[in-house]
């Protein structure tokens, strides 16, 4: 009414509200009456906003790829922005608010870019594919460090790459060539696993073969051992008989000692009775046989008598001529004599 009216706006709208040049209101989440003819309101949106971005650059081996990926960011500075950017409020909108975003979503894309160039011409196709990583973070320090964004008020909140991808032709070629390597490793895969099989076979037949010699290593020492105890059991058998024998020969010289000392004491004990039997019969030494017959102790038979004389016969058969000895006699000798 009369041109006064009355605005209310949101918290995240940051509003400026000008009356003859200078600001009379500002801040966000404002409502306030003001006077149309002489006043001028701008209100530039806030909060968080995406964008996507996508280019094309060349790597080091002249090799075309495309980036793309998603930048977010937040109007920190609305003033700033409302100097470069026209946010006038007209009949309750904000005047040509598409554009400017626009604009701006296109400035931040060419800082993306421009930050990104030279990074990407240093590397080779295949780094480049690999490093979607460190071409994040190489815009996002060029986005954060450019004075022109700054100027523009704007944060940058974070920086994805969501792809990193070669034409379609090259992209076919690193797929026959990473499908070939594939290949390849599976090929040296297959021939690992066997050599170590291989291998494998060859250290258990290995420890077969040391298992064996070890065995007969410690059958060669048993045997070596069985032979030593042979030989030690050998030799005390030899010592034993050598003790034997020597505990025979010892004996058999105490006997041989015995034998000697006995025949010694036989000799002199027959040296004595020889000596006494001569000392006794040396008296009779001399005496006539007859004298001894006389003499002899008890009384003579008459055989002992007809042997006498029998003697004396035989003495003196040079003297008889003629003997006659008859049967009958003799035969009474024969008989007295088995009585």
């Amino acid at each position: 009414m009369f041109g006064l009216n009355f605005k209310k706006f949101d918290a995240m709208t940051y509003v400026i509200h000008n009356v003859n040049g200078r600001v009379k209101h500002e801040g966000k989440a404002l409502s306030f009456f003001y006077f149309a003819p002489v006043s001028n309101i701008v209100a530039v949106p806030l909060g968080s906003r995406d964008i996507q971005f996508i280019f094309n650059e060349t790597t080091k081996d002249f090799q075309t790829l495309t980036i793309q990926g998603q930048i977010t960011y937040v109007i920190e500075n609305p003033k700033a922005l409302a100097e470069l950017f026209d946010f006038t409020l007209l009949d309750g909108v904000v005047h040509q608010e598409v554009e400017n975003f626009e604009k701006l979503n296109q400035r931040l894309n060419n800082e993306a870019q421009t930050s990104t160039s030279s990074f990407i011409q240093g590397l080779s196709l295949k780094d480049a594919l690999r490093s979607a990583k460190s071409i994040s973070d190489q815009i996002s320090n060029g986005l954060k460090s450019s004075q022109a964004i700054k100027m523009l008020g704007v944060e940058i909140v974070s920086i994805d790459v969501l792809a990193v991808r070669p034409t379609p032709e090259m992209a076919k070629a690193l797929e026959t060539e990473t499908r070939e390597a594939l290949q390849k490793d599976a090929d040296h895969a297959i021939y690992s696993r066997r050599n170590f099989a291989v291998e494998q076979e060859r250290r258990i037949k290995e420890s077969e073969l040391s298992t064996e010699i070890a065995v007969q290593e410690k059958q060669k020492q048993i045997n070596e051992k069985q032979w030593e105890i042979k030989m030690i059991d050998a030799d005390k058998a030899r010592k034993l008989r050598e003790m034997k024998m020597e505990a025979d020969l010892a004996v058999e010289e105490q006997k041989t000692r015995l034998t000697e000392i006995q025949a010694t004491n036989d000799k002199r004990i027959a040296d004595s009775k020889g000596y006494m039997l001569e000392k006794t019969l040396q008296p009779y030494k001399e005496l006539d046989w007859k004298t001894l017959m006389a003499i002899q102790p008890g009384n003579l038979t008459a055989v002992d008598n007809i042997g006498f004389a029998f003697r004396e016969l035989a003495e003196n058969s040079g003297k008889i001529g003629t003997l006659n000895i008859t049967p009958d006699l003799l035969e009474t000798v024969i008989k007295n004599q088995k009585k």
